[in-house]
């Protein structure tokens, strides 16, 4: 695959950060970052965004997992961020998967031997679980944030949702509120302002892709047999906490954990008490590195 990489920074005393493209599906132009430790990391951690984000919305969350030695890696989903395709639209959700599944091996390939953590948020959970099934033996450990498993409409809103991609699949059908990710204002006020997920509005494809996935996930938990690391905030309005519930009650890992944070909204890693869900990640992450 083509890439261009390009470096930003260097500093001796601050992370090297990143800057990548490579093909993905369909020949789509797929945008990453990555952020590096001075000294050699001893773990990578790849991030997967969900819904109104991309890989830029993570910086401070990479400087903070390069402070403890680990490399970082995050790309923008096709049609998101700066990546190419239609905005905020899928064909199919495997598309996503196997952009990542690509991702992840040149990930790898700059890595080589290095324990690899797969952190999904919200959709991009949903992403990283159906990742997980078909190449478990490629992670160290799995982490879930806010996972898009149950989502907020009732049951008979979300199979129309499914029919009506059949007759109008680029019709826009689901704009979530920026409010609903933090309880921070500074944040909120941020993804205003944020260019890349300005007017974000999915699409009933990529809606019901989205359903279909969950679906599938369902029946599949209890083949995800790697360390699991599952977060939810109480208070997430973009997607249920039950989700998270079910996922850890049904999952075939021996080695799973399941945190709820009370109150908290559904970008924890960017809402207030974000300190304390670092640290849980990061004393996780760093158990398992030192467990092998």
């Amino acid at each position: 695959m083509q890439s261009a990489l390009k470096i930003v920074t260097n500093v001796e005393t601050a992370p090297a950060t990143s800057e990548d493209t490579f093909k993905g599906i369909g020949g789509l132009a797929i945008f990453s970052r990555s952020w590096h430790p001075a000294r050699k990391a001893h773990g990578v951690v790849v991030i997967a965004h969900g819904f109104n984000s991309h890989s830029g919305q993570y910086g401070e969350v990479a400087e903070r997992f390069v402070e403890a030695g680990l490399a970082v890696y995050a790309l923008d989903h096709r049609g998101r961020g700066r990546s190419e395709g239609e905005r905020f639209h899928v064909e199919k959700f495997s598309d996503y998967v196997d952009d990542l599944a690509s991702f992840i091996k040149r990930v790898k390939a700059r890595e080589p031997g290095l324990p690899m953590f797969l952190l999904g948020h919200s959709a991009g959970g949903v992403i990283s679980s159906l990742y997980a099934l078909e190449f478990q033996s490629e992670l160290a450990g799995l982490i879930s944030e806010s996972f898009a498993f149950e989502l907020p409409p009732p049951g008979f809103a979300l199979a129309a949702l499914k029919g009506l991609s059949r007759i109008a699949p680029h019709l826009r059908v689901l704009k979530l509120k920026n409010a609903d990710f933090s309880r921070d204002p500074k944040v909120v006020e941020s993804m205003n302002r944020d260019p890349l997920i300005a007017g974000e509005n999915q699409t009933a494809q990529t809606v019901a892709e989205l359903i279909r996935a969950d679906e599938k996930l369902r029946s599949d938990f209890p083949n995800i047999t790697l360390p699991l690391l599952i977060l939810h905030g109480t208070k997430d309005k973009a997607a249920k906490a039950d989700g998270s519930r079910f996922f850890d009650e049904t999952a075939g890992s021996t080695d799973k954990t399941l945190k709820l944070y009370e109150g908290a909204y559904h970008d924890l890693l960017n809402d207030l008490g974000k300190e304390t869900v670092l640290t849980d990640v990061l004393g996780w992450i760093e158990t398992r590195i030192a467990g092998k």
